[in-house]
């Protein structure tokens, strides 16, 4: 059993520490945050001990690595904290605030002979897992376009005292903190995202500074398009669809049941529709069963067991975040086209 602690002791943490119970691999021993009601709740709820200082869990020599549930913006400088006391990393999604921080945290890895693994857990759904099953397989021929949503009502409810109200610690508002799952779910099923355009407004009535809706258009590298749609004013929701010559799939769920993935298979939609005869041709389908809290989490114990990365690496990550920065100087720009190696080159030339 790996043992690790937590870093940033918020909602998520508890999310991740119940998915974690259900794992054979990883185990959750200390929880650090640097309010003590985070500390005294987190201890409640999950009864994990929670500790003073991050420096009493990078001190212990049998906790292999760190789980990373901060802000944003906080990513990179304490995985780099926990990168140099030779622990393993899982930072949550995005793998940083900014390209150029996520770049480093990939760096991280060579530089102190440690693991990243990020938080993309959308890719591991029980329907997007079947998808690409079946992508693979050839069974729906040769796909030429994707579309994807994933909205809700955060916007609704933000507050000057929340960060995720300020336009530059979630830039993009449901760009950075929604669209990207669906970046790196449309890089997990197609050719790799090579440019990106997009149009974005803020319509939300509590007056944050974010835009709160966008639509991004995907060109891949091998031809196809994709669509991305986020809308942070609405009652939420998650699915992608996947057209291809002989085929399209469907899937989608209640985002209600996002935070309970053992719960998602109860309202979820997973079919299949084959032929020119078009909906008499669908079939329904059984999303199989996963947890992907617990699925990323037990990848995470692999790379700290073995130093090898899984699927869910900074690559892939900063992947997203690219395609993230590519959608805002597009915005930027009324819409035109931007190429992600230009985003990517651009950070990497701020990093040197």
């Amino acid at each position: 059993m790996v043992r690790v602690g937590i870093v940033g002791l918020g909602r998520w943490a508890r999310v991740l520490t119940r998915a974690s119970n259900l794992s054979d691999k990883i185990e959750i021993v200390a929880g650090y945050s640097r309010s003590e009601a985070n500390r005294v709740k987190f201890e409640a709820d999950t009864g994990v001990p929670s500790v003073g200082t991050l420096d009493d869990i990078l001190a212990c020599d049998d906790i292999d690595g760190a789980i990373l549930t901060v802000p944003n913006e906080q990513h990179y400088p304490v995985a780099l904290q926990v990168a140099e006391a030779g622990k393993h990393v899982y930072t949550e999604k995005p793998i940083a605030h900014s390209l150029e921080d996520g770049l480093a945290i990939d760096a991280l890895q060579d530089r102190y002979g440690i693991t990243v693994t990020v938080g993309h857990s959308a890719r591991l759904l029980g329907g997007v897992r079947e998808i690409k099953r079946r992508i693979d397989a050839g069974e729906l021929g040769k796909v030429g376009f994707i579309e994807a949503n994933f909205s809700n009502e955060r916007a609704l409810e933000l507050t000057p005292d929340t960060w995720r109200w300020y336009r530059d610690r979630a830039p993009g508002g449901p760009l950075s903190q929604l669209a990207i799952h669906m970046f790196d779910v449309v890089n997990h099923l197609g050719a790799g995202i090579v440019e990106a355009s997009s149009v974005a407004s803020r319509l939300s009535p509590v007056g944050a500074e974010v835009d709160d809706q966008s639509m991004t258009l995907l060109r891949l590298a091998d031809g196809a398009i994709a669509y991305v749609g986020a809308c942070w004013t609405s009652p939420g929701v998650f699915s992608v669809r996947v057209f291809g010559s002989r085929g399209l799939m469907h899937y989608e769920i209640d985002f209600g049941t996002w935070d309970t993935p053992e719960a998602i298979r109860e309202s979820s939609t997973l079919y299949i529709q084959r032929g020119k005869d078009g909906f008499g041709k669908r079939e329904i389908l059984e999303e199989p069963e996963t947890n992907m809290f617990a699925a990323e989490l037990d990848m995470f114990a692999d790379s700290c067991r073995t130093g090898r990365t899984s699927v869910l690496s900074a690559a892939n990550g900063n992947e997203a975040v690219a395609c993230v920065y590519a959608a805002l100087a597009s915005v930027g720009r009324n819409g035109a086209a931007v190429k992600l190696s230009e985003v990517m080159a651009a950070a990497e030339a701020n990093r040197t």
